[in-house]
């Protein structure tokens, strides 16, 4: 009883030292920066480049990166994950347990804690928020699946909250549901319309102040933060033309941190005064999405894919002809690991094994003979015909994207040699979102973030979870329908067992794999920068080869503080940093067109 988001899809050396040159080239101009009104020298405002999509700072709507990330140092939920693994530590709650049958989940709650406004916050708050997306279809949109086994939430006092289940479930249902307080949102007349743009109220480390479209967003410091209040006064996250010229930005120390890299530009900014790189083992896979035949959960088609795609040989044939580990070495210039299946191996408990029997390599041979098996025969011109059809495939890319052209250009002659004919189709970011959520591709570029449990990620690829050609239901990574997946799903949702459900995964996963409904190409690193001369105190998740932005939780910035405290204009250096709460103002200048953080539009901003 949920309604989730819509349709979440989205060369050599010798070209790697030409972007990279490019990239010189670029940076030696004016940066095309929008304007920024607020002090550059503010020894605790930490300012980060972006170009982040925002649709609302709603936690019951909003699935976009920019907004999911705010909302984790927004509002505390009843468990989190620690920074050194990710395992589930303490948040609104300090302790927890189940009782034998993994039903009935009982947590009691850190006491005297006050929400930002200086009210208190309780167990009934907690309550308040998992019945209201249990009960409301439009506050189930960006959460709806994890609250979909709650059969009920009860507060037997102020610090006790109990949840009991439908059905045994493995990971802990008080993971990642933002926790909103009772008394501001009860009294919001739409509240699956609520922007919650400005002077919000909350438990995490900083709140929002204001928003402005487009130009301007502003977090401020939380005092009631139960950890401490921040030792930062802002982060401003400002906007750029493009990723270049937030390259430049950070050398010329217009700002303070950057993510999202790409590897020239990583390359073109080590050994730059005064600035440090981090490579980080992210929680994100990319690959490409097929188009194996869309429909809504009702079984209702749509969408204008090649038929020849519905044939899980075709599907096999292409993953067989792509040289991975060369695109892999040539895009990321090796700034990657290599993938299995949608689960990023840095959760290898859950990650499909290398060596499972499904997995398979590059193989020209063999898919050819897949074409040939599915009834593809090589025409005059080498591109197969069957029924007197040429065997043509569109790949949707984002034209501003490196990673993704950079793609298809190996792409297309790879194809050939196989015979099917490649067309890439690169379009602007608003183009791409809409083409995917009508299902009007063949294949398109895409990517998304996971939590350390695989189990939403496993939801979204069950036949229930599909939406319809206008995106409303479900949630569908890639459309893919296979009932004997559904099962195996089931399966290790119940599963207490961590050995037995970690099997279960992996055989759920390899039969997404078998079916080919996407080619996981890798796990990104994620290749960031921050000016060591100003800030100090960064927390990596995990902390061994970890990463700052993005992280599952509010650690990131959480322990920043100016590198010299006496230093009144902010210079210093950067460290490692364990937890000191983060006042953060995050503001957004936009310009344009350029990097990470959040554009839900493009294969970065899925969460």
């Amino acid at each position: 009883m949920f309604a989730q988001h819509k349709l979440r899809r989205r060369l050599g050396t010798c070209l790697a030292g030409l972007a990279a040159m490019a990239l010189l080239g670029s940076m030696a101009a004016a940066p095309a920066q929008a304007e920024t009104t607020e002090a550059a020298d503010d020894a605790k405002v930490l300012r980060i480049a972006t170009d982040g999509f925002i649709d609302s700072f709603n936690p019951f709507t909003s699935f976009y990166l920019m907004p999911t990330n705010t909302f984790k140092y927004m509002y505390e939920n009843l468990v989190g994950n620690s920074a050194e693994d990710t395992q589930v530590s303490e948040g609104l709650a300090t302790e927890w347990d189940t009782d034998s049958e993994g039903k009935v989940w009982t947590y009691k709650m850190r006491p005297d804690m006050k929400w930002s406004d200086g009210e208190p916050l309780t167990a009934e708050d907690v309550s308040w928020t998992y019945n209201q997306m249990m009960e409301k279809e439009e506050l189930s949109v960006a959460n709806g699946a994890l609250v979909e086994n709650f059969d009920k939430v009860e507060t037997p006092d102020d610090q006790t909250v109990v949840i009991t289940l439908k059905n045994p479930q493995a990971n802990n249902p008080g993971q990642e549901i933002p926790v909103v307080p009772e008394h501001i949102w009860s009294k919001v007349d739409k509240p699956g319309e609520f922007k919650n743009d400005e002077k919000t109220v909350g438990s995490g480390p900083f709140q929002l102040e204001s928003y402005e479209a487009n130009k301007s967003v502003t977090l401020k410091a939380n005092p009631n933060f139960w950890r401490g209040e921040p030792k930062l006064d802002e982060i401003q996250y400002r906007y750029y033309t493009n990723s270049d010229a937030q390259v430049q930005a950070i050398r010329s120390g217009e700002v303070d941190f950057i993510t999202g890299l790409t590897p020239e530009q990583f390359k073109a900014i080590e050994g730059a005064d005064n600035v440090e790189t981090n490579v980080g083992n992210g929680r994100r896979f990319q690959g490409i999405s097929i188009n194996s035949g869309l429909a809504d959960a009702k079984d209702k088609e749509f969408g204008t894919g090649n038929e020849a795609l519905k044939d899980k040989k075709v599907r096999q044939a292409i993953r067989a002809g792509i040289d991975i580990d060369t695109l892999r070495d040539q895009v990321l210039q090796d700034y990657g690991q290599p993938a299995t299946s949608f689960v990023p191996s840095v959760y290898e408990t859950w990650a499909l094994p290398k060596d499972d029997p499904a997995v398979s390599g590059f193989d020209v041979e063999k898919a050819k003979k897949l074409l040939d098996d599915a009834g593809w025969k090589e025409g005059s011109d080498g591109i197969r015909e069957k029924d007197g059809e040429k065997l043509q495939l569109r790949f949707l890319t984002d034209s501003d994207a490196t990673v993704e052209q950079n793609t298809a250009k190996f792409l297309k002659p790879w194809m050939k040699d196989i015979g099917i004919s490649l067309k890439n189709e690169a379009s602007d970011v608003d183009t791409v979102s809409e083409r995917t959520t009508k299902g009007d591709y063949d294949m398109y570029f895409s990517g998304w973030s996971l939590g350390p449990d695989p189990d939403y990620q496993l939801f979204i690829n069950t036949c229930d979870s599909r939406p319809d050609a206008d995106g409303n239901g479900g949630t569908s990574q890639d459309g893919y329908c296979n009932k004997d997946f559904d099962k195996l799903y089931q399966k290790q949702h119940v599963e207490l067992d961590e050995g037995k459900r970690a099997d279960l995964v992996h055989q759920a996963l390899a039969q997404h794999y078998e079916d080919a409904a996407s080619i996981t190409l890798w796990y990104p690193n994620q290749l960031e920068a921050f000016r060591s001369d100003r800030f100090t105190g960064f927390t990596k998740q995990p902390s061994e080869g970890g990463i700052i932005a993005n992280q599952v939780g509010y650690w990131g910035y959480s322990s920043v503080e100016p590198a010299s405290a006496e230093d009144a204009s902010g210079e210093g250096g950067m460290g490692a940093g364990g937890w000191i709460g983060i006042a953060v103002a995050a503001i957004v200048v936009i310009g344009g067109g350029g990097f990470l953080i959040s554009r839900r539009k493009k294969s970065d901003d899925r969460e």
